[in-house]
């Protein structure tokens, strides 16, 4: 890392993101002792304490906010200003940072980013993957690729898949309790739930013949992780909800049918996300197209 106030900047936003002075300091290629060093010279340097330091936790000060508060815009201006520069550029390089959500980001997107970074070997991709959306902007990622609604409608978006949600069981499980006939019969079904962040629980929102049908269901298992209760579902335990993406070969072999199709669920298309359409960089670009052109979904 340079020793100028740019690499003091970089350093600094690290560890309020992270929380962790080590952690930052790997982030950089630098040791623990080091970054401690050029954090004491930086808070020597401007007069001021920028953390509350303990031996477990770490905390910003007044002025720590204000630092990252201006350091946040510098950084992302200098990183405006190169890309702006380098816009004649044919060949994307530069670092990307891409968030996930933790099943599908590490069994597909992972392998893209692979593929992506084979042929841009001058892109330096930084992937996260997380179970809950994140603040672009604050977490200084430049895009994220979710499914389902958007976090927040002032993002930019662009749909990379279609992707519709059914009922679902295995064959072993209707022959044992029976196929539903109506929504009303799922009371007396077991049910599979998926915890996913902040929705409600055990609670199924369906859309028949233009209005929405609400159905508290009930049942033995849940869990907030996506491939857990699809196998729980394979296993025979219950009716479940999933998307298309999850079920394909499972239908396709007969492993799992699906019940009440007469019934819409909400769809769980995949979007990728970024902050600013006009700041875009051609790295970022480049990583959004080739996605589209992996899933072939319309534009």
């Amino acid at each position: 890392m340079k020793n100028d106030a740019t690499a003091d900047m970089q350093l600094f936003t690290l560890i309020a993101r992270h929380g962790s002075l080590a952690a930052a300091a790997r982030a950089v290629d630098l040791t623990p002792p080091a970054a401690t060093k050029r954090l004491a010279a930086l808070e020597s340097r401007l007069g001021v304490r920028l953390l509350n330091r303990t031996t477990r936790s770490l905390s910003l000060t007044s002025e720590g906010e204000t630092y990252l508060q201006h350091a946040t815009r510098i950084l992302a201006e200098i990183r405006e200003m190169e890309d702006a520069v380098s816009q004649g550029r044919a060949t994307p390089r530069g670092l990307l940072r891409v968030n996930a959500t933790l099943g599908f980001g590490r069994t597909a997107i992972a392998p893209l980013v692979s593929a992506f970074s084979a042929r841009y070997p001058e892109v330096e991709v930084q992937m996260e993957v997380t179970d809950r959306p994140i603040d672009l902007v604050d977490s200084g990622f430049d895009l994220a690729i979710r499914f389902g609604a958007l976090p927040d409608k002032r993002l930019n978006a662009r749909r990379i898949l279609s992707n519709r949600r059914f009922l679902c069981a295995s064959p072993g499980y209707l022959e044992r309790h029976g196929t539903p006939a109506t929504l009303a019969d799922l009371a007396q079904h077991r049910c599979i739930t998926h915890r996913q962040n902040d929705d409600a629980y055990g609670i199924w929102r369906f859309l028949h013949h233009d209005h929405t049908e609400v159905v508290k269901v009930h049942g033995m298992l849940s869990s907030n992780d996506g491939d857990i209760v699809l196998g729980w579902a394979l296993d025979g335990h219950g009716i479940l909800i999933r998307s298309e993406w999850d079920l394909a070969k499972y239908l396709d072999s007969g492993r799992l049918r699906i019940v009440l199709p007469e019934f819409t669920l909400p769809d769980a298309d995949l979007f990728v996300y970024y902050p600013s359409r006009r700041n875009q960089t051609i790295r970022a670009r480049a990583f959004i197209d080739f996605l589209v052109e992996h899933f072939r979904a319309p534009v």
